[in-house]
């Protein structure tokens, strides 16, 4: 079975307009979960719990869309080649 693993962080942005944090030492990670459902989750009781700051944002990164295994990995990837 294929995991999809989902990443769940956030931040105070510096223009809610766009999406470059303030201060990338204090993104908070919530977690890695291993399914959209429970990211959706998290996202959403901590988008709720900073509701009345404009600029904090809280995102799900689709890890297992960074990678696929099945391709071959790049020249810069694979160091020493």
């Amino acid at each position: 079975m294929t995991q999809r693993l989902h990443l769940v962080f956030g931040g105070e942005l510096v223009d809610p307009t766009k999406n470059t944090f303030k201060d990338v030492d204090a993104i908070e990670v919530v977690g890695i979960f291993p399914d959209y459902q429970s990211a959706y989750d998290a996202w959403k009781s901590n988008a709720q719990r900073t509701v009345d700051n404009a600029h904090m944002r809280y995102f799900i990164a689709h890890l297992h869309r960074l990678r696929d295994e099945a391709a071959e990995a790049s020249s810069t990837e694979e160091l020493g080649n």
